[in-house]
This record gives structure tokens, C-alpha cells and sequence, in this order.
């Protein structure tokens, strides 16, 4: 091994060490607090039917400049619907993390977003739907906003074609923090830093 090598593996791991995690209690599954220039704000828990199946844990990071930026209004204050609005239609750098404790079948994807989204163009959503394939346990799934509403998926490390549709972008984080969430818990949870980061 070169030696720059063995010394940028030991700084490497001795950040690691150091990097605050998050865990989200139900799933006992952990977020870095910090992922390059973005802030955690919450993590959540998404279960599904009446015995409250955990299908994934999810967590929301935001990009610092825009806690610095147009979010320092809420700097300080309860969190409002205001805040909601903002992280949802806002035009900055954020993504969920969704990291799942089951396997999900292509179906169930698809049908999940046709319940959180009864009045988004089927053709787009069956778009994004397969951008999922099939989840199973421990894979991580990352939808992030890029700035003019270009919505980027990951899928358990394999990038997607990009979609570039604002008024879709901002319907799909409406998803978790918009007015009628898929769950009034996550909606809660994934804020639930929100006094820690914007200080």
C-alpha cells in the first residue's frame, strides 16, 4: 500500500468513528447526521396496514447553504406549516433516504404511490415507480431534488434517469411533508431536528 494511502485510510476511518449517527428507535436503523454538505433533519418510520408493518426507515437531509439561506426565517421558532411548505416546494438541495427493513414487490411500489398520489399522472408515476424495482431488506433508496426541480433517484447505489419536473418534484416530497402525508408521524419525525441544525 502506498503510504499516502495507509495514512488517508486512517483519517478516513477516524472520521467515521467521529460522524454523529442517528437512529431512528422502531427500526433500530442509523443515518449520518452530516452527508457532505447536507444536514439531517429527522428520521421517520414508514409502516403500512393495521398491525403497522416498518416497511423502511427514512430520513430527510437538507443542503446547509439552504438552512443558512432561505430556511434561516424559521431559525428559532415552533415548527409551522410555513416550514412544511418550504421544504417541500422549496428550490434548494434535498433528498429522503429511505432504507428498508423488508422487501417490497414492484407492485407495491407502484401502488403505494398511486394511494399517496391519486391526482399525479399515472405514466409519470409508473416513470418513477420502476425507478424502484424491487426493495429488499437493508437496501437504500435516495430521491434528491437538484436545483430547477430535477428529482435524481438512486436505487440501492445504482443512479436513475433523472426526472425534470418541478410540479412532480414537489408532489413527491409532498408525499412525507405535505398537507395530507402517507403518515402524520413521519411528517413529525423527519423535522424533529430542526432545532439542533437551524441554530
Amino acid at each position: 500500500m502506498h503510504p499516502y494511502a495507509a495514512v488517508f485510510a486512517v483519517v478516513l476511518a477516524a472520521v467515521s468513528a467521529g460522524a454523529e449517527e442517528v437512529t431512528e428507535p422502531r427500526t433500530g436503523v442509523s443515518f449520518p447526521a452530516k452527508q457532505g454538505d447536507m444536514s439531517l433533519l429527522g428520521v421517520g418510520v414508514r409502516t403500512k396496514t393495521f398491525l403497522r408493518v416498518k416497511v423502511y426507515a427514512i430520513g430527510l437531509y437538507v443542503s446547509d447553504a439552504a438552512l443558512a439561506g432561505p430556511l434561516a426565517a424559521h431559525r428559532g421558532r415552533p415548527v409551522t406549516p410555513a416550514l412544511y411548505r418550504d421544504l417541500v416546494a422549496g428550490d434548494f438541495p434535498k433528498a429522503v433516504v429511505m432504507k428498508f427493513v423488508r422487501d417490497a414487490t414492484a407492485e407495491q411500489i407502484r401502488d403505494a404511490f398511486y394511494e399517496a398520489l391519486p391526482g399525479v399522472d399515472r405514466a409519470r408515476l409508473d416513470l418513477f415507480a420502476s425507478h424502484f424495482g424491487t426493495p429488499r431488506n437493508g437496501q437504500t433508496y435516495v430521491v434528491r431534488w437538484a436545483p430547477g426541480g430535477m428529482l435524481e433517484t438512486t436505487a440501492a447505489g445504482e443512479p436513475r434517469p433523472p426526472i425534470a419536473d418541478k410540479a412532480f418534484a414537489t408532489a413527491v416530497f409532498g408525499i412525507w411533508l405535505g398537507e395530507k402525508p402517507i403518515q402524520e408521524d413521519i411528517k413529525r419525525d423527519l423535522v424533529s431536528r430542526v432545532a439542533t441544525v437551524l441554530r
